[in-house]
């Protein structure tokens, strides 16, 4: 089965359908898709296959626990990596040894899925996890604190101008924006906040996206589609983490969704590698220690300059 091209399918039909996935379609849950083996959210790929939230589980978890499933109930496909040990080769295709002789060995990782259904879909069993619900009357002062942390972690200069662009500079290692007062409501002055901030982590000195000629900020490249989709995604993700739901944007307009569509066609593994690297930036922006899949999360102490970079990622 060709897990790419699956998953780039369904984003594609939600998008056809104007729906855009990474929107999450709820409010007032902050876990999303939960595994019901022991509650933990699904990755941001998976929330956005899954699409509903609430508990996920196999058919055969859900016969062993004394259900079964409804009848006419369709499953979703939820996907992974599986790492499988191989001999590493040098250049020229030759298996490398240590210095005892032995082969060195390094992790491949392969793209799998398993099938699961919703709880809504299995009878006689009930919810196991209540929903968690975000602190709404906070959820400003939550973003800022999130904002100030991250800057003085990552030595990001954040500043505020009148002004019609708002912008990331690799150079200089500074996001730009207009005035909080420009903006129509809280939650469209925080997405381009945090749509910027997505942006900065991808700083060689942090997640290391854009490399050393950054030509990630090339208007129109693959490189920039790909960052600005991390970006739009680590941007929502964290609106709806903070329960700062927000009406459609600009970027959500008919050529936005055209744009995405043109991108996600020509590039099957686009979706799965933007999500995993929002997942990312997510988490340290958040200052969360593990990844979904338990990864640690590198942490910002890194000290010195910026120089290298010579382009700005809007």
């Amino acid at each position: 089965m060709d897990i790419y091209g699956a998953v780039t399918d369904r984003i594609i039909a939600e998008l056809e359908s104007e729906v855009i996935p990474w929107e999450r379609p709820w409010v007032g849950v902050t876990s999303g898709a939960i595994r019901r083996s022991n509650g933990r959210p699904y990755s941001l790929i998976n929330q956005f296959l899954l699409g509903k939230p609430g508990e996920w589980l196999t058919f055969n978890q859900c016969k062993n626990e004394g259900g079964h499933i409804r009848k006419g109930a369709k499953s979703k496909m939820v996907i992974f990596w599986r790492i499988y040990p191989r001999e590493k080769k040098d250049a020229n295709g030759q298996p490398l040894k240590d210095a005892k002789g032995m082969p060195v060995m390094e992790g491949l990782p392969i793209l799998r899925y398993y099938n699961v259904f919703h709880m809504d879909d299995c009878e006689g069993l009930v919810p196991k996890y209540a929903a968690q619900l975000p602190n709404t009357a906070s959820s400003v002062e939550k973003a800022e604190e999130i904002i100030s942390d991250y800057s003085y972690r990552s030595k990001l200069t954040i500043e505020h101008h009148r002004q019609n662009e708002a912008y990331y500079s690799p150079r200089s290692h500074l996001v730009s924006l207009p005035m909080l007062e420009q903006f129509e409501n809280a939650a469209g002055y925080y997405g381009t906040a945090f749509h910027e901030l997505t942006h900065s982590t991808g700083h060689k000195t942090l997640l290391n996206r854009f490399g050393d000629n950054a030509a990630v900020a090339e208007f129109g490249s693959d490189c920039y589609s790909r960052e600005e989709l991390v970006a739009e995604i680590g941007a929502c993700s964290i609106l709806h983490e903070l329960g700062l739901e927000s009406h459609k944007s600009f970027r959500n307009s008919a050529a936005y969704i055209q744009g995405w569509l043109r991108a996600l066609k020509n590039d099957k593994r686009m979706i799965v590698s933007a999500a995993s690297r929002a997942e990312k930036a997510i988490r340290l922006i958040l200052n969360h220690k593990e990844d979904q899949d338990g990864s640690p999360i590198p942490r910002i102490t890194r000290t010195g300059g910026h120089e290298g970079e010579s382009k700005r990622v809007e």
